[in-house]
């Protein structure tokens, strides 16, 4: 099987650290998305949303979404457990990976695509006033997870899973959207820097 990475993108790097994490290693094949690679007749006979990754499998099949992604591999390597462990923890992960990645990946996201100059031949129509509207929604779902983070290690509760790679790819993708977690979120901050701290917070 072979990934098709696009690079700093953040949706191909939570499929980098999930698989840090588990300790898999997949070719990767780069593709250049400054270079519209991923918009090429390749990719999109891959995937014709012209989105990464894409895992190709040896038989020719094709997975595109990250957390489908993410989930295969979750399947054929269960260890160590990222998508939970019983009926309970595996609901609680499903709950906050989604609403982290609906409340803050996809705002911050939305703010960059549509407030970066770079995106511009990307987002069509870019919509200015559409990302800076997203930015406060992304601060006020930091405020509710702040909370949230004051009684618990992690996103879903006391072991590290996918949620919290979607934190900290949306985190670390809040700088070049031109947004900053405010200090006061404390335990935000703390959880982010445990996040970082870990070996595959690098892939």
């Amino acid at each position: 099987m072979k990934l098709y990475d696009g690079g700093r993108a953040p949706n191909p790097r939570r499929v980098r650290v999930f698989l840090v994490e588990k300790g898999i290693e997949v070719p990767l094949v780069p593709v250049d998305m400054a270079g519209m690679e991923h918009r090429g007749e390749p990719m999109t006979s891959r995937n014709p949303l012209q989105r990464l990754p894409v895992l190709e499998l040896d038989d020719g099949i094709i997975l595109t979404e990250t957390v489908a992604i993410c989930r295969y591999f979750e399947e054929l390597h269960p260890e160590p457990a990222l998508f939970g462990r019983g009926a309970l923890d595996r609901a609680m992960v499903e709950m906050w990976q989604r609403r982290i990645e609906q409340n803050l990946f996809f705002g911050v996201a939305q703010a960059f695509r549509h407030i970066h100059p770079a995106m511009k031949e990307w987002e069509v129509p870019q919509i200015p006033a559409w990302g800076e509207a997203n930015k406060p929604k992304v601060l006020e779902f930091l405020a509710i997870l702040d909370r949230e983070l004051a009684d618990r290690e992690f996103a879903a509760g006391d072991d590290y899973s996918i949620a919290d790679i979607t934190g900290l790819c949306a985190l670390d993708f809040m700088k070049p959207a031109r947004i900053q977690v405010p200090p006061e979120l404390t335990n935000v901050l703390r959880w982010h820097e445990a996040l970082s701290s870990r070996p595959s917070a690098s892939a």
